[in-house]
């Protein structure tokens, strides 16, 4: 057998990407990754509920505690308000007597907060590592070089952003500064009619499902009308035809959570519980939503069970937490709530706010100590602010 060596060692250098999927280093436009200072206190500390209502005692007003639907009950207990994203940041905004604001969710909400709340007040997230999945996969980079795309096509003065709530402060001013507006899962609808009386088209940020499931489900518009634009490929795998035809540009984002559900999904529990009704979030896949009984916001889906009656069957498509939390809430109702998928999935970065990291914020801030304070620059303040009081003026 021959050998073939080479006098020199191969000089292969390894991508950013294939170095971060190693785990050897960092990303660091994404929301993901910064350690709290100091020590944390152990999760398996018996004193952990006592230690987080002293603490929190102990601050009074000083501090507001909101908790998003999708956390864990260890830490929603200790929430002086729960809701989706915006209800939260806006429910922050109407207290402007606490100083602290400690909001027990991910990285783009507590942006939202320190948007909508006074310059005197500081917002506080538990664990920094707590991003968001979806968030992180349309960067203020990225997003420049889609509108040099779009006006390369000759298109971009016919377009007008529409960001989802779920997206960094820096997707938000840009929307803003493009004469966009920012939308939350309800109000889509209403945010693309808006948007359809400024310009001929929109660019829908970040999450595709959320755009497509609104335009064609409640708008009345076809698939064909809408693109898919994928930041990874040349002019975001699309032509300039394509561009000029479409009337829906969704950018190529997507829910962890929610895209994991399938039609597949949607027939088992069909089969497995007789008479079910499925209930799932817009974010899910729009084959999902088509073949689901009704479709809604983690708030619409809330004030459903509350009104459904005793004995019947849900199939709920959203995250588990909440799942299991209006499950143990109807149960003396004789309402049947299961998750739609039979594989357990949780937002994962949204459980990185744990009762540790709560009762660590908490005493820290009871000792006079700010920590882990988020805080958005002027300037991306002004043009997000720009985009939220849009939606806000929404008819």
């Amino acid at each position: 057998m021959r050998v073939v060596t080479t006098a020199q060692p191969l000089d292969v250098q390894p991508t950013p990407l294939a170095l971060l999927l190693l785990g050897r280093e960092a990303d660091p436009r994404s929301e993901r990754g910064v350690e709290c200072p100091g020590d944390l206190p152990s999760p398996s500390d018996p004193d952990l509920v006592e230690r987080a209502r002293a603490a929190k005692e102990k601050l009074g007003d000083k501090v507001f505690v909101l908790g998003h639907h999708y956390q864990r009950d260890e830490v929603i207990q200790f929430a002086d308000v729960t809701g989706d994203s915006f209800k939260l940041a806006r429910d922050a905004a109407a207290r402007p007597g606490a100083e602290y604001i400690v909001f027990c969710g991910v990285h783009f909400m507590a942006e939202s907060a320190d948007i909508l709340t006074g310059d005197d007040q500081k917002v506080v997230l538990p664990d920094l590592a707590a991003g968001c999945s979806m968030a992180d996969m349309a960067t203020a980079e990225q997003v420049a070089e889609c509108w040099d795309v779009l006006t390369e096509a000759g298109v971009a003065d016919q377009v007008v952003p529409v960001s989802y709530m779920n997206s960094s402060a820096d997707i938000k001013a840009f929307t803003g500064r493009h004469g966009g507006t920012i939308c939350t899962s309800s109000n889509a609808k209403r945010a693309l009619e808006w948007a359809f009386e400024q310009g001929e088209k929109v660019l829908f940020l970040p999450d595709q499902h959320l755009g497509r499931n609104t335009a064609v489900r409640d708008m009345g518009m076809t698939l064909e009308d809408c693109v898919l634009y994928n930041p990874h490929k040349p002019n975001g795998g699309l032509t300039t035809e394509q561009l000029r035809d479409a009337k829906m540009i969704l950018w190529r984002g997507h829910c962890s959570v929610h895209g994991r559900f399938s039609v597949e999904s949607v027939e088992d529990v069909r089969a497995r519980i007789p008479g079910v009704n499925v209930l799932v979030h817009p974010e899910c896949k729009h084959e999902v939503v088509a073949a689901a009984d009704q479709v809604g916001s983690t708030e619409y889906i809330i004030k459903a069970l509350e009104a459904a009656p005793a004995g019947s069957k849900w199939a709920i498509g959203t995250e588990l937490n909440l799942v299991r939390r209006l499950a143990n809430r109807f149960a003396a109702e004789d309402k049947e709530i299961v998750f739609l998928d039979k594989t357990v999935c949780f937002c994962s970065t949204m459980n990185r706010i744990d009762l540790p990291h709560l009762v660590w914020t908490l005493e820290s801030l009871a000792e006079g100590n700010l920590v882990n304070r988020i805080q958005v620059d002027p300037e991306t303040e002004k043009f997000a602010k720009l985009a939220l009081e849009r939606m806000l003026a929404l008819p």
